[in-house]
């Protein structure tokens, strides 16, 4: 995580999501932006008075490492575990705490399916009921979720009630963020 902004120069066209509408916007190979912070496995950039998230896959764009993910499947743990743990590695791009600290994740259910498979439900919300980043959020759970070899499926609720207040919050992510 970043402490502080760090400016530099875009390398490369690349592709972005703004942040909080979720639409789709291009940065253009010169363009100066300040990296707000790279977690998970994407970096948040700040430019033209606008927040974008840059894919971690696109690191080299800014400049910067390509933020990678260890495989999962490698950790000698149980589903469930690695169902957490990749939850943990889900960012709001304009919080540095992670989706389950942060208590948006409501409820995360593993049914089995047979074998070693599951289905994943989850429950969650968002920090504002407007923000337009949760399907992107949505998505990127699935997609996350999906690189578990035992995950056969995967069913995502955003909701809204109740909704959320940082009183959800682990005391962890409240002293991170100066909240106790």
């Amino acid at each position: 995580m970043w402490q502080s902004e760090m400016a530099l120069t875009v390398q490369r066209d690349v592709d972005a999501t703004l942040i909080p509408s979720g639409d789709k916007v291009s940065l253009r190979a010169g363009t100066l932006v300040n990296v707000t912070q790279a977690l998970g496995n994407a970096y948040t950039v700040h430019v033209d008075g606008n927040l974008v998230r840059v894919a971690g896959a696109d690191g080299d764009a800014l400049g910067l490492v390509v933020l990678a993910q260890e495989d999962i499947n490698a950790e000698p743990i149980s589903v469930e575990e690695k169902v957490w743990m990749q939850l943990r590695t889900c960012y709001d791009p304009e919080i540095p705490v992670n989706m389950v600290d942060l208590g948006l994740i409501y409820a995360c259910i593993l049914t089995p399916l047979g074998h070693d498979d599951v289905h994943v439900a989850i429950t969650m919300t968002l920090t504002a009921p407007g923000c337009g980043m949760g399907p992107v959020l949505v998505k990127e759970i699935e997609e996350k979720l999906r690189q578990i070899r035992e995950v056969k499926s995967v069913k995502i609720d955003l909701v809204f009630d109740p909704p959320w207040s940082k009183d959800h919050m682990t005391d962890e992510a409240k002293l991170q963020l100066g909240l106790l």
